[in-house]
């Protein structure tokens, strides 16, 4: 079974209502699907359930002051919001839903709101009649068009003693009502191919030439797409990551059997994310070479086969073909002229280097095409990836 929310970075956003009480078993719920959680508490939930009960089920300290003085530059929700790849609030009392609508920033919570690219969710809890009140129908909407995704509330026997809308969903329907919101069919019926992770070229037994690609990108969009309803085969370089569940991996080490692999897909689109090395040793000795002999002042360097423009200008070519370009200075210039030398339908531009982009959590990407560049934004590579498979979706459509 797939788990939807396996590795992913929640923050659980909890305010001062009396459906607190189910934030315990709610992390309990979200640990069990897999998801790293964050738990980000007001000072009124506090009233309500102890952050020590929360940091024992999470495995992580509670967060609940706006200034941490021992965050890098005292800027700890900045790093923070950067780290979500979603944030629920759960419960999301009637005046926290005032403040989000109204873009307050006065406490963590709110200002994590308005901080992180990543999709927010709420689960209302409140009295029957507050939730029926026009100024809280009125936010709901307001949040509703800015892209926040509501779950209930329920309706039910309330702590007040009154019946009616306004309970707190279930931790475990919560938990399903956000991993179907998580996924769609929209590619539905299709197949991606993608490639991820670095390439290793042999040098001697001992030796190989590779790079710094740790595969988060290209893992992350395969997981993207098979949350879009797609089939996805990833084709990928060395690497520590776990295959997405329901994700069909091909494991290679150097190019030439990346390639290899790649040829053998019979897809509809393909996003060549993998860190491909350009160079490989002629022939790979057949023993280890000395430094002291001279012998690997002898090695002949010839072209990798270029696997993207390969695939892009071969007969049997997908019917979208994507590429990526990590590089070190003018990313959006060597972009496009990859995206016209290579024949591709879009390059996804990002600049590397200096502990950017390779081996980190979140990245920066511009989407180039034909028609100009789209910046995506600097967020989780989760969250961007989720933003190319919604490109992707309306491109497909066309």
């Amino acid at each position: 079974m797939t788990q939807v929310l396996s590795q992913r970075r929640v923050i659980l956003g909890i305010t001062g209502g009396i459906a607190a009480y189910k934030a315990a078993e709610l992390v309990r719920t979200l640990v069990r699907a897999g998801a790293q959680v964050q738990v980000v508490m007001t000072k009124a939930a506090e009233a309500f359930v102890t952050p020590l009960t929360l940091q024992a089920l999470s495995g992580r300290e509670v967060k609940t002051e706006l200034l941490d003085p021992s965050a890098e530059a005292g800027m700890g929700h900045i790093e923070l919001a950067r780290w979500a790849e979603l944030l629920l609030i759960a419960p999301c009392t009637a005046d926290t839903m005032a403040r989000l609508a109204q873009g307050r920033g006065d406490d963590l919570l709110t200002t994590l709101a308005l901080a992180t690219p990543a999709p927010i969710h709420i689960a209302p809890a409140m009295n029957q009649q507050m939730w029926a009140q026009a100024s809280t129908q009125a936010n709901l909407t307001t949040l509703i068009q800015r892209g926040v995704t509501v779950h209930g509330p329920a309706a039910g026997e309330q702590a007040c003693g009154d019946v009616g809308l306004g309970r707190m969903l279930e931790p475990e329907a919560l938990h399903q009502a956000i991993e179907a919101a998580l996924v769609s069919g929209a590619l539905a019926g299709q197949h991606w191919l993608v490639t991820a992770g670095p390439t290793r070229e042999a040098i001697d037994p001992v030796r190989y030439l590779s790079n710094h690609s740790s595969g988060k990108m290209g893992y992350a969009i395969a997981r993207a797409l098979r949350d879009a309803g797609a089939s996805v085969t990833l084709v990928s370089g060395p690497t520590q990551l776990d295959c997405p569940d329901g994700v069909t991996r091909i494991s290679v080490d150097s190019a030439r059997d990346m390639l290899q692999a790649c040829q053998g897909v019979n897809a509809d689109g393909m996003i060549a994310c993998a860190a491909v090395a350009d160079f490989r040793p002629a022939e790979a000795a057949q023993t280890k070479l000395k430094k002291g002999e001279g012998d690997l002042n002898q090695i002949t360097w010839v072209e990798n086969p270029d696997i993207v423009a390969t695939i892009a200008q071969s007969p049997a070519r997908p019917r979208w073909v994507i590429g990526f370009a990590a590089e070190t200075d003018n990313a959006l210039a060597n972009a496009r002229a990859k995206l016209l030398r290579k024949g591709l339908d879009a390059v996804l531009a990002n600049q590397v280097g200096d502990g950017v982009a390779f081996g980190t959590d979140d990245n920066h990407l511009h989407w180039v095409d034909a028609s100009g560049d789209t910046d995506l934004g600097h967020a989780a590579k989760s969250v961007l990836a989720d933003a190319l498979v919604q490109r992707l979706i309306t491109l497909t459509k066309d």
